[in-house]
């Protein structure tokens, strides 16, 4: 698999300026939603960038910061608990990956989005399913999303340990559900995840 070759159709289609555009946190059951936009240079590759999913923690910290060097520009998208419940999470995915475009320095030609579904942004979207593994703009804003999520879940662990957020980003692990149960659930707690919790 050529890690540029979606990159490089859409410069040959005339498009100047593409975007990777991917989201973390979608499946969780608390916290937010996030989504990273990232313009890379014409030919750029990073070194070990690849589907967050597939790099360690400690590696994806150290690709944040050389994607960050990198790249022309970037722009990060959330959207919080409390807008999920409210939207629901599709239509808070879309939010997010349209507000991580407009925090683009540079507004670009084209978008490659991971996934199957248009988020409704104001220029040329291509959707890969996948493309978190097949492209590099993608991947690479795949790593910014997440670094950037778990950031923010290891600040709600100093707030809320005894969820121990620290360890499962919010995701509903075996010893997440155990705390739920425990403790009911927090103000960062997707209430329409959860809704058997939510009497707590």
């Amino acid at each position: 698999m050529e890690w540029l070759e979606y990159e490089n159709e859409a410069y040959s289609q005339g498009f100047n300026t593409v975007c990777g555009i991917d989201e973390a946190g979608r499946g969780s059951l608390a916290g937010p939603v996030c989504a990273a936009a990232v313009i890379l240079p014409k030919g750029c590759i990073i070194q070990g960038v690849n589907d967050s999913k597939k790099i360690s923690e400690k590696k994806r910290e150290i690709l944040y910061d050389k994607i960050i060097e990198e790249c022309i520009c970037f722009g990060i998208g959330t959207a919080s608990e409390k807008e999920i419940d409210t939207l629901n999470i599709l239509q808070a995915t879309f939010l997010v990956m349209r507000r991580a475009v407009e925090n683009l320095e540079i507004k670009p030609d084209i978008a490659l989005i991971d996934g199957n579904a248009k988020p409704g942004l104001d220029i040329e979207e291509k959707t890969i399913i996948g493309g978190d593994a097949k492209s590099e703009s993608i991947a690479a804003a795949s790593i910014l999303a997440k670094v950037t999520r778990d950031r923010y879940m290891l600040a709600m662990a100093e707030k809320h340990p005894q969820y121990a957020f620290e360890k499962h980003k919010g995701y509903g692990t075996k010893l997440h559900y155990e705390m739920i149960e425990k403790y009911g659930i927090c103000d960062i707690h997707r209430k329409t995840f959860l809704r058997k919790n939510t009497s707590k």
